[in-house]
């Protein structure tokens, strides 16, 4: 049985939102990647991602997100992703995703804004110091996205000494995306408007499927 309070997995969660694509050098992770000892350790390979993402249904109603994927990891004997910095919109969404999944959730304020050309805004704050805010413009043509291409996309977290394993499935639309401004302050979250993306893709009319975790020890 859940704890009072926790929304228990499986999550269906449906939204839009910008996905940063990012090949993360070592010296940039070691100094600004939020990595703990062990999970520094723990780093194979720098191809991560910062997310922005809008959610419009999910186990805990609507709210807001923006993460940070520092790259892939050797956890538990498997190769996988790690979070190592996160934010969302509200207080159901940070303690259900730390007990489900052991995702180190924090609350922050978020403002974003679709506009009618498909241009997305993204401004997150904590107690009223903005710290990270970006302009996603799309262009050209939309194509189809679904995680079933990327067998290795499963994220491997800690929770209480115990790592939990996350296989989420998702699929929807994107379009390649440029990015005007993007600003991120470093005390909060990874400066990444220092580093190039390898993409940027806008996705819209997505489906996920956040899952039960499997506890690996």
């Amino acid at each position: 049985m859940a704890p009072a309070g926790i929304v228990p997995a499986p999550w269906f969660l449906t939204g839009h939102g910008a996905v940063f694509l990012y090949a993360f050098p070592k010296a940039f992770l070691r100094q600004f990647g939020f990595l703990d000892p062990d999970l520094c350790r723990q780093h194979k390979l720098g191809l991560g991602a910062v997310m922005a993402v809008k959610y419009d249904t999910s186990g805990v109603g609507p709210y807001q997100e923006l993460l940070f994927i520092p790259g892939i990891f050797r956890r538990g004997g498997k190769l996988t992703f790690a979070i190592s910095k996160i934010y969302v919109s509200t207080h159901a969404s940070a303690a259900s995703g730390s007990e489900n999944w052991g995702i180190p959730k924090e609350v922050a304020d978020f403002h974003f804004q679709k506009q009618g050309d498909g241009t997305q805004l993204f401004e997150v704050s904590r107690e009223g110091r903005t710290f990270f805010s970006a302009e996603v413009h799309p262009k050209g043509f939309s194509f189809p996205v679904t995680t079933k291409l990327l067998p290795l996309f499963r994220v491997v977290q800690e929770r209480r000494g115990r790592l939990l394993l996350t296989q989420p499935q998702a699929f929807g639309h994107a379009h390649l995306a440029n990015v005007p401004y993007l600003e991120a302050d470093a005390a909060y979250f990874p400066p990444v408007q220092h580093l190039k993306p390898l993409a940027v893709l806008a996705v819209q009319d997505f489906k996920m499927v956040f899952p039960v975790a499997e506890v690996l020890r």
